[in-house]
């Protein structure tokens, strides 16, 4: 058996009668067949560690309960007959205990504390409750665990103190999910007094759809037993007989969780509940914030992705329609679309806001919206591309005067509530104006919506005025380009010229492909094609300057080579010199080519500066490229450049381009080099009609830079177009080349141009005579003039002077320059040539 520790009284409480109770072996069946039978249902007795037994009146134990087994440790069979005192009593206070063991058999009754030790070992204070029976010797006894007690009672005052006291609403529900118990902060969240809320349940507190939801999560708590955190619904009281109605417009968070006995069994749900309206609104008013910085954030990397003003305007309502409004709409000066300065916030004509804009950009979400809201009235809305003008005391007129946004009253539209007009200013000037609409359902614009828009459109107004400047300069730039391309068909002796010039596909920006055609003496003919790398204006103007420097050096009568080689001189020099240290001059690099074209001998010179090789189309042949020497480009300078001289058929053409026509992202260079020789092979005879074809080949397959196309096609002169001869160095050949030259014009019918034509030969032949070498050629060509030419081997060229009226010589240049259209003199390698020329 267990020790059993002695029972030691340390308190006294008198005899206590309890009326109406039983007594005797009647309370003493009782009160231990309770104990013995307990009902595992659950009790108080769960917390309160408790035990009963019996003394008989022979003084020992007649009866001992279950819970007196388990509350000592020591089983029924061993404690019945066993006297207390001498049993569990210790020895030195055996006289003690006797004493108080007859006086409780007299009738005595008493309470005291005394030390025990449980089945497990563990030491606890129980409190003794001895009751003596009435009429027959014997009492029941009762022992309590002191320390749980205490425990019992301070859980209980905390309880009460937490119910009672805390600002937080508690309540309790029972397993019929009727309110039991609430304390004071519960009832005042509902409105309603504490005594009138238990027995009610939550459709008798609240909406009938929030009283649904708070219904389902009760009887999700109650039956399986996990919690419910932070359920968000608005309170409101309906509107019944016996409940008045509340305010509905409180948000509150309610947790749950289930209340169960020391067995396990469910005694009902608990929650908390607390007023989260203030913490609602600063989620929101947070939530507004993250969203509109994301709306910042997209605006910044969306909006102003090209330099384009119509498609920054679409990007701007793509961003705010429809996560910042329903309906958007951006109107611009006209001003600025056709490339003019925008008007300026209160420049004379434009103060009163009336301008005329174009709708360039409309975004709506809103089906059947007829109207925008103005000051007088509904201002009809305009498609994308319909010019208006806003009335002068209009809302909208104001924003345009004033340069701030402005709230329009709301107009007749049922479907819009509340429109937002912000003008689109950048650079203290106002280009236009955007306006925001919400429709029904939607909140109105606050002052917080209104910095949002500001911030939006001002971010937009900079990429608007970006694209304006930039249309600005891509327009000049365009004009520049266009006013240095050749125009229309150049026409050039002994060749039918065709050529294209597409501008890119995206048409951002300008580039600097340039070809031209330039008469030379002599029935020559120079073709040029070039590219200067690099986009812009900047493109553009390089073009145009190397343009007119090839012009100039083609009229020196230079050598292919010799052209290139001074246009990379002047290249290099166009960046220009630096003296800020540490900077580096603007390097302009292009590719070139150069052909000179003679039709007497249908021979073709060319020369290359890093640019694509010319494509040569024979008759009867495919198409190929010819094998000119690529050089380097223009700018980079240090290496000479080769001349190829190629003799072409009659028929023959000749194809120059720029690499926008057979390279791009998507192909390589060798695929469009393929296409376009097959394109050459298999298209048209005429020639107008084979650079249609080429490019329509080409394009759709390429096209993303700027193209050029010069095709020149073989057409041989007349056989009577040429008179060349021979003549001597003597005298005598002066008047033979006048004799010559005369007969061969009036062969051909140009008797008009005999008398000049005499007179201007006998002059060069004289002067080839007198400071030339060698023997004399005279040749005349006729084409679209008629050219003469004096060929010596003398290097000197002639030197046109004013004569003095003493001077007997020295008028014989002056006659050439008076009556010819044109006249010059070039070097060949054996000496020079001195022409002239007479219009026909």
């Amino acid at each position: 058996m267990n020790s059993i520790p002695a029972w030691k009284a340390s308190s006294d409480s008198g005899h206590v009668a309890v009326p109406g109770q039983p007594s005797g072996p009647k309370l003493r069946a009782a009160a231990v067949a309770d104990w013995g039978d307990y009902d595992k249902s659950g009790t108080i007795y769960d917390y309160i560690r408790v035990a009963t037994f019996a003394i008989g009146p022979d003084g020992r134990i007649t009866q001992w309960s279950a819970r007196a087994a388990e509350f000592f440790g020591v089983a029924a069979e061993e404690a019945v007959g066993t006297d207390p005192v001498t049993t569990f009593v210790p020895r030195e206070l055996w006289q003690r205990g006797r004493a108080r063991l007859e006086s409780i058999l007299a009738g005595e009754e008493w309470v005291g504390t005394a030390p025990y030790r449980d089945a497990t070992g563990a030491e606890g204070l129980a409190e003794l409750y001895v009751m003596p029976d009435s009429g027959t010797p014997g009492a029941t006894c009762l022992a309590v665990d002191l320390g749980r007690l205490r425990r019992i009672e301070t859980d209980l005052a905390a309880s009460e103190a937490v119910f009672g006291q805390t600002p937080t609403g508690f309540f309790l529900f029972d397993p019929e999910l009727r309110l039991q118990r609430v304390n004071q902060a519960f009832a005042s969240a509902v409105g309603l007094p504490t005594h009138e809320l238990p027995g009610l349940n939550p459709y008798d507190l609240f909406l009938p759809g929030e009283a649904d939801r708070l219904m389902v999560a009760l009887r999700k708590v109650l039956a399986g037993g996990g919690p419910v955190l932070d359920l968000r619904f608005t309170g409101a009281v309906p509107r019944t007989s016996t409940v008045p109605a509340r305010d509905g417009g409180r948000r509150w968070a309610i947790s749950l969780y289930r209340l169960n006995s020391a067995n396990g069994r469910p005694m009902g749900v608990a929650g908390q509940v607390l007023d989260v309206t203030s913490r609602h609104v600063a989620e929101r008013e947070a939530a507004g914030v993250r969203r509109s910085l994301a709306l910042l954030n997209e605006a910044s990397t969306h909006i102003g992705s090209t330099l384009d003003l119509e498609t920054t305007a679409k990007e701007l309502l793509d961003v705010i329609v429809p996560q910042f409004c329903d309906l958007a709409s951006v109107d611009l000066y006209t001003a600025l679309l056709s490339g003019e300065s925008g008007p300026v916030s209160g420049q004379t004509g434009t103060a009163d806001g009336c301008g005329e804009l174009r709708r360039v950009a409309v975004s709506s979400v809103v089906g059947g919206a007829s109207s925008v809201l103005g000051a007088e009235g509904a201002v009809p809305v305009a498609e994308a591309g319909g010019s208006l003008c806003y009335p002068r005391r209009s809302p909208h007129a104001r924003a345009l005067r004033t340069g701030r946004s402005v709230v329009p009253q709301p107009g007749p539209d049922p479907l819009l509530r509340s429109t937002l007009v912000v003008p689109l200013v950048a650079r203290d000037q106002v280009l236009g104006l955007v306006q925001l609409s919400r429709a029904i359902g939607s909140e109105p614009f606050d002052a917080r919506d209104v910095a949002i828009a500001e911030e939006l459109v001002a971010r937009a107004a900079v990429c608007v005025d970006n694209a304006r400047l930039y249309r600005r300069e891509h327009e000049r730039a365009l004009i520049l380009q266009r006013s240095l391309l050749p125009p229309g068909n150049p026409a050039a002796t002994g060749l039918e010229i065709a050529r294209r010039y597409l501008p890119s596909n995206n048409n951002t920006e300008v580039g600097g492909d340039w070809f031209d055609v330039i008469p030379l003496p002599g029935s020559r003919t120079a073709l040029v094609i070039g590219d200067v790398m690099g986009r812009g204006l900047r493109a553009a103007v390089a073009m145009g300057q190397l343009r007119t420097a090839v012009r100039t050096l083609a009229l020196l009568e230079l050598d292919p080579a010799e052209v290139l080689t001074a246009l990379d001189e002047i290249a290099r020099g166009l960046g220009g010199d630096t003296t800020a240290p540490g900077e580096e001059a603007e390097v302009y690099l292009a590719t070139c080519v150069y052909a000179v074209y003679d039709a007497v001998k249908q021979r073709c010179i060319f020369a290359n500066a890093g640019h694509l090789p010319p494509v040569l189309l024979s008759p009867g042949e495919p198409a190929r490229m010819l094998e000119v020497p690529p050089g380097l480009p223009l700018g980079v300078g240090g290496e000479p450049f080769e001349e190829v001289t190629v003799t072409l058929p009659d028929g023959a053409v000749l194809g120059l381009y720029t690499d926008g026509l057979v390279e791009s992202r998507k192909h390589q260079l060798d695929e469009g080099l393929r296409a376009f020789r097959t394109a050459l092979t298999g298209g048209s005879r005429e020639l107008e009609s084979l650079c249609d074809e080429v490019l329509h080949e080409l394009i759709p397959h390429h096209g993303e830079d700027d193209i050029a196309l010069l095709m020149a096609k073989v057409q041989p002169l007349p056989e009577d177009a040429v008179g060349d001869w021979r003549l001597p160095s003597e005298p005598t050949s002066v008047g033979k080349a006048r004799e010559r030259a005369c007969s061969w014009l009036r062969g051909r019918g140009l008797d008009e141009l005999v008398d000049t034509t005499e007179l201007l030969v006998s002059e060069l032949v004289t002067n080839a005579l007198r400071h030339g070498r060698g023997d004399i050629r005279l040749r005349l060509l006729r084409d679209r003039t008629v050219v003469c030419e004096v060929w010596d081997d003398g290097y000197a060229q002639p030197r046109q002077r004013r004569a003095q009226e003493t001077d007997e010589g020295g008028r014989g240049l002056q006659l050439v320059s008076l009556l010819a259209e044109r006249w010059g003199s070039r070097r060949t390698p054996n000496g020079k040539i001195v022409w002239f020329e007479l219009a026909l």
